[in-house]
């Protein structure tokens, strides 16, 4: 026996409310460049405060829409795009303008990475010096 839901109403009768499809197939929504960036901007504020997927599902957004929006904005393409001028694909130029900063971000953050460790080393070797020096100090001079 299959078990399947279906609406009921208080009088018993099944519900006679259309599907989610019922009207037919929507048209895809479209946003200007303006809009897109203004998306952007605002995901990224609520993302800051840990509202990111609140901000996608109020807005009926996809993840992947604003990574292909970042992705378009860092290579340049959405700036100075008047409203309902086609956006297109990424010249040769744009795109390699895109990896070259993906590619630069990744660099500073390794070499962020890596001035911390430094830093750490750094540190623990003055610890390490300071703890050799307490404990010459404590056995006191060198009887050889």
């Amino acid at each position: 026996m299959s078990s399947s839901l279906i609406a009921v109403r208080d009088d018993g009768r099944m519900s006679s409310s259309p599907g989610p499809r019922s009207g037919g197939p929507t048209s895809r929504r479209s946003f200007t460049a303006a809009q897109e960036l203004d998306h952007l901007a605002a995901y990224e504020a609520a993302l800051a405060n840990g509202q990111g997927g609140a901000y996608l599902r109020q807005h009926g957004l996809y993840s992947s829409l604003i990574s292909e929006w970042r992705r378009l904005r860092d290579a340049g393409v959405l700036a100075g795009k008047a409203p309902g001028e086609k956006i297109g694909r990424l010249s040769a130029e744009q795109a390699e303008i895109a990896r070259l900063r993906r590619q630069l971000d990744k660099a500073e953050r390794r070499l962020a990475t890596t001035e911390v460790a430094l830093d750490i080393m750094g540190k623990a070797r003055e610890l390490l010096e300071e703890i050799s020096r307490s404990s010459r100090d404590e056995r006191g001079p060198s009887t050889r």
